[in-house]
This record gives C-alpha cells, sequence and structure tokens, in this order.
C-alpha cells in the first residue's frame, strides 16, 4: 500500500515550518545570524532538533530563508512608498526615509541584514535582494528621467550605486559598536540625521532638486 500524504498533514507541516521560521526570525532581531543556532531554535520553537531537519536541511539552509523572509518585507515596504503617490523626486526621498526608519526600529536585524558575515547560502541571498531593491530603484530612475526630475544616463548603474549607497549609510550606525556607544551615552548620529544625510547625498545623485530649492524662485 502506497502511503500518502494527507492534506490535513501538508497544512500542519506548513503550519509547523513557519513557526520554525517566525522563531528564527526572532532569534536573528535579538542576536543576529551568529544566535542562530538548531539547538537554540529547536528549543524555542518546542520541537526536538531532528524535527529542524525535516524542514530544513542544515543551518545554512535555514538562514538563508529566514534572510529572505526578513529582506522581502523590507523591499515590499519599500515598493510600497517608491510606487505610491507623489513625484519621483518626493517617493525616492520618502523611500530613503521610511527604509532607514525601518532598520532604525530593528537595528540588530538590519545589520544582520545588510552587512553581518553569514553562511555562503545566505550570501546569496543578499546579492539577490540587492539586485531587488535595484530593480525597484530602475523603475523610479526610469519615471524621473522621462518626467525630467532625474538627470542620469546609466539608470542601472546608477541604482547599483544608490542600493551601495544606502548600505554604507546605514552600517555604521546599525553596528554593534554604534550601538553599544548610544546606549552608553557618547554622542552618535541621530536617526534624522543619517536620514537626511542620505536623502540629500541619493538627490543629488540623481540631479534631483533638494526640497527647498524647489520652492525657491
Amino acid at each position: 500500500m502506497v502511503y500518502r500524504t494527507t492534506p490535513l498533514r501538508v497544512d500542519r507541516d506548513q503550519a509547523l515550518r513557519e513557526h520554525i521560521l517566525s522563531c528564527a526570525l526572532v532569534r536573528v532581531a535579538d542576536g543576529g545570524f551568529a544566535a542562530l543556532t538548531m539547538q537554540a531554535l529547536a528549543e524555542a520553537a518546542g520541537i526536538a532538533t531532528g524535527s529542524l531537519y525535516r524542514h530544513f536541511r542544515n543551518k545554512g539552509e535555514l538562514a538563508a530563508e529566514v534572510f529572505a523572509l526578513a529582506s522581502q518585507r523590507e523591499v515590499d515596504a519599500l515598493a510600497q512608498t517608491v510606487r505610491g503617490p507623489g513625484s519621483p523626486r518626493q517617493r525616492l526621498a520618502a523611500g530613503l526615509e521610511r527604509f532607514a526608519a525601518r532598520a532604525w526600529d530593528s537595528r540588530r536585524l538590519a545589520f544582520a541584514l545588510i552587512a553581518e558575515p553569514v553562511d555562503p547560502q545566505v550570501d546569496e541571498q543578499r546579492l539577490l535582494y540587492r539586485e531587488a531593491y535595484a530593480e525597484l530603484f530602475i523603475e523610479l530612475l526610469q519615471e524621473g528621467v522621462a518626467a525630467g526630475q532625474f538627470h542620469v544616463q546609466q539608470v542601472n548603474l546608477v541604482a547599483a550605486c544608490l542600493v551601495g549607497a544606502i548600505a554604507e549609510a546605514l552600517v555604521g550606525p546599525l553596528s554593534p559598536p554604534a550601538r553599544a556607544a548610544r546606549e552608553a551615552g557618547y554622542p552618535a548620529p541621530s536617526l534624522a540625521e543619517v536620514s537626511q544625510a542620505l536623502v540629500i547625498f541619493c538627490l543629488r545623485a540623481v540631479g534631483a532638486p533638494l526640497p527647498e530649492e524647489e520652492t525657491q524662485p
């Protein structure tokens, strides 16, 4: 007799998989990918360690899925802004501000996604999602160029530069030493300062006017 997986079993397996990923994401948000061990995750999820390997072949595969889950949320949030109402210039500025604010709200997770040393499988996902961010900027830049608001020639290259600028602008303030210094009361850049500098740099990079320049005669 051939064993057939029932729909109920499939639903249960999917629910358990989602539960595992949710618990794994919490661990990464709290301590980065270094805190994501199979044993600790099994305890957090309330299952046997062996059960994890029914869903994920190894830690690298698990970490890659956690990275993809967290990164897709950020891509979706950015897409909502850059495809929303307003001029291309306004949407670019708003998208940068929203990305920075979301990173600031979950600094440990944001640093893990941007810069933490990770398994090769996670690095592959990191490259894929950099491309996903770039695709959003390509779309917005093309719209801005057509509207005469942006002045760039190599749209794809400039989009990649914007992705790099965002990562480099945030990685320092989000790093563990910066967080520790801030918590200890030492002077450190604020979200407003970092966000403003990032917006000004990126608007300049695409040849767009700053908000105050738009109101000048």
